[in-house]
């Protein structure tokens, strides 16, 4: 029996599941400018899926590399939420850029 394809799915679902309140907590401490730390990232965990020979860990790596680029998009709309009143704005803002008084 090959458990693989298994572990794969559920490591997908709980990276995808981490990288939520990542997004959020991100923006709200940092602001937009956090994208730099997802694209990071996302380029040090493609490598990696490159460069190992195990089919699971590459799996594994390329995983969080797409969750890792899919969250600078993932910022900036949730900078767009924060500017629409649906969350709260964090120290990582500046008003002007929330617009602000």
């Amino acid at each position: 029996m090959n458990l693989q394809g298994l572990a794969i799915g559920l490591a997908s679902f709980l990276t995808i599941g981490a990288f939520h309140p990542l997004v959020i907590k991100g923006e709200f401490y940092f602001g937009v400018k956090i994208w730099k730390v997802f694209l990071a990232g996302g380029v040090l965990f493609s490598l990696l899926s490159l460069l190992v020979s195990s089919l699971l860990l590459s799996s594994l790596f390329g995983v969080v590399a797409f969750s890792s680029l899919w969250s600078i998009l993932e910022v900036f709309h949730q900078h767009r939420r924060v500017e629409r009143g649906w969350f709260p704005v964090g120290p990582g803002h500046y008003k002007e850029s929330i617009g602000g008084e």
